[in-house]
């Protein structure tokens, strides 16, 4: 838990956007440079100016727990579904109607009672090493508990909120009973203890630590893409495999927004959202960030379309943070660190 003086300077070193008709202003965990340019074009097509505060997922949270109604947010947007549910439940959201948004995104992918909404996807497939794993050894996700990958298998810890989800989507659709048993018998076959991001497990992988690793897809894009030439070659060194694709499919998840529930220039936010889910601004993450974009009709980029298509988990997303406090139980009683 962050404490109350990291609050405050928190708090303190970041700007207060002015509250102004023509604006938005928008709490953002995700960098600058992965949607100010999108920002940029949404001021150009409409006059609305956006003012940007960029900061951790949690810590915005508790920012805007603190700030209350004083606070000049109109829009949080961040990472998982799980993240947007806690906001809910903090209640720091408020409901919007909007058809656009309810037309453009599906239902699996926004809030039932339209507290948040999903503007891009990711899923979280298995990654192996291509010299030491054959594709035609991998099936789901339940087969990793398997004795064969006893110390081959690369995961981030179990405070990250991705592998929460993940946990919670497998409670959703198969039962907290099964989910224990996953979790546990996927620690027995961990190569090491839980350590770094989730691009630390490709690269553990493509080191040698692992020859299998879980993480989001948008990761290993941006490595393939990256400029430094170690993180790019770790990323050749593995490929996807889509699991589950006799059932219920691959985990997925998204990053997404929700209008804060004191929101100034609430219209404004709305009209920023429904921008984010436009053809143009959908192409645009999936060029530059490599994620999927969430309304359907809009093409991915060439290289996701080059990992080929694949079967999603339809659970509705709110689940997983519905299920957030017992997947937490079953991570902590499995011993995954």
């Amino acid at each position: 838990m962050i404490k109350k003086l990291t609050l405050a300077l928190l708090v303190a070193s970041l700007a207060t956007p002015a509250f102004a008709d023509g604006e938005v202003n928008v709490y953002s965990s995700r960098k600058e440079q992965l949607i100010k340019p999108l920002f940029d074009k949404f001021t150009e097509s409409t006059g609305i100016k956006v003012n940007l505060v960029t900061g951790k997922d949690d810590a915005l949270l508790e920012r805007l727990k603190l700030e209350g109604e004083n606070t000049p947010a109109d829009l949080l947007m961040t990472a998982d579904a799980g993240r947007l549910h806690r906001a809910v439940e903090m209640g720091l959201t408020q409901a919007v109607e909007s058809e656009t948004l309810k037309k453009d995104i599906p239902e699996t992918l926004r809030d039932p009672a339209n507290q948040w909404f999903g503007l891009t996807s990711r899923a979280r497939p298995i990654f192996y090493v291509k010299d030491k794993v054959k594709p035609e050894d991998l099936s789901t996700y339940e087969a990793l508990t398997d004795a064969k990958w006893k110390s081959r298998i690369c995961v981030r810890s179990s405070d990250n909120i991705y592998n929460q989800s993940m946990i919670g989507s497998m409670i959703a659709t198969v039962g907290a009973e099964k989910a224990q048993a996953w979790a546990d018998g996927l620690v027995k076959n961990f190569a090491r203890p839980p350590e770094g991001g989730d691009r630390d497990q490709i690269k553990a992988a493509a080191a040698g630590q692992c020859d299998i690793a879980l993480s989001n897809t948008y990761y290993f894009g941006q490595m393939l893409t990256s400029e430094e030439a170690e993180e790019k070659a770790a990323a050749e060194k593995v490929a996807i495999f889509w699991p589950n694709q006799q059932d219920r499919g691959v985990h997925v998840n998204i990053s997404g927004a929700s209008v804060t529930k004191t929101a100034k220039n609430k219209d404004n936010a709305i009209k920023l959202m429904e921008f984010l889910v436009s053809d143009e601004s959908q192409k645009w993450y999936a060029e530059a960030n490599q994620e999927y974009p969430v309304k359907a009709g809009v093409t991915p980029s060439e290289m996701l379309k080059g990992w080929g298509e694949f079967k999603a988990d339809s659970v509705n997303l709110t689940e997983l943070g519905k299920y957030n406090a017992e997947a937490v139980k079953i991570m902590d009683k499995a011993g995954w660190k």
